[in-house]
């Protein structure tokens, strides 16, 4: 069964708590690291957290740099567990 949407006022305020952007009905995030090494153990962390929640994000990676999109398809958009995914990230993330 899908997750409830959030509403516009919902999202405006998670948005607050992450450090992400909104791209319509998705979350993104890029994160710098120090090379290509960092990288790829950041991806592996976040892949970690991705496997507890069952929700996975798109992932790119550029050498030092890591794009990071998600959203809840089978909702259509976002939600809480989006949301969720984003904070437990940006516990992750060495840059902030």
């Amino acid at each position: 069964m899908p997750r409830p949407l959030l509403t516009e006022p919902e999202i405006a305020e998670a948005l607050k708590a992450v450090a992400w952007a909104r791209d319509g009905d998705r979350l993104t995030k890029q994160v710098t690291l120090d090379d290509f090494r960092g990288s790829m153990a950041f991806v592996t962390d976040v892949a970690e957290v991705a496997e507890e929640l069952n929700h996975h994000p798109d992932i790119s990676i550029s050498w030092n740099k890591v794009g990071l999109e998600v959203s809840t398809h089978d909702s259509g958009g976002l939600t809480s567990l989006d949301f969720e995914l984003a904070r437990r990230v940006d516990a992750l993330d060495p840059s902030r």
